[in-house]
């Protein structure tokens, strides 16, 4: 495998990541949610309309 097939699989795999977090958001938006993230270690607790 080439390092230019590595760097498309990964864009792609990004891009996957990137467009799944999109839909997590708009999905907690309309079911008015919130996103639990670690910070620092820390739990900390997002709604979703505040993104």
């Amino acid at each position: 495998m080439s390092e230019q097939e590595k760097r498309d699989i990964r864009d792609k795999i990004l891009h996957g990541i990137a467009l799944a977090f999109e839909r997590l958001v708009e999905q907690k938006k309309r079911e008015d949610g919130e996103l639990v993230f670690s910070e620092n270690g820390k739990i900390v607790r997002v709604r979703a309309r505040d993104l």
